[in-house]
C-alpha cells in the first residue's frame, strides 16, 4: 500500500492524504495518471496542465521514479507556503 499526501491547493481539493494499492512497475508518473483517470477533483488538480512537484519518501523525485510497497508519495505545487 502507498500513502499519498497532498499539499497546498491539492490538499484543499483532495484532503491531506489517501491510500493507494501498490502494483509492480508503478512509477510516480503512472500513479499520477491513474489518479487523473479517477476524474473529478483528482483530474482537475493533478491533470497534466498543472505544474506539480513530487516526492518519494520525503525526497524530491522525477515522475519516472519507481515506487515500492510502503512508499509515501507527495504531490504539491512548485511553491508552497509554510
Amino acid at each position: 500500500m502507498l500513502t499519498l499526501r497532498f499539499f497546498a491547493r491539492l490538499r484543499e481539493a483532495l484532503g491531506p492524504q489517501e491510500s493507494w494499492p501498490f502494483e509492480e512497475g508503478l512509477t510516480v508518473g503512472r500513479l499520477r495518471d491513474a489518479l487523473i483517470a479517477r476524474g473529478g477533483a483528482h483530474a482537475e488538480v493533478l491533470g497534466r496542465q498543472a505544474l506539480l512537484r513530487c516526492a518519494r519518501n520525503q525526497q524530491m523525485c522525477a515522475e519516472d521514479t519507481p515506487l515500492a510497497d510502503g512508499d509515501e508519495v507527495a504531490f504539491f505545487p512548485p511553491v508552497t507556503g509554510g
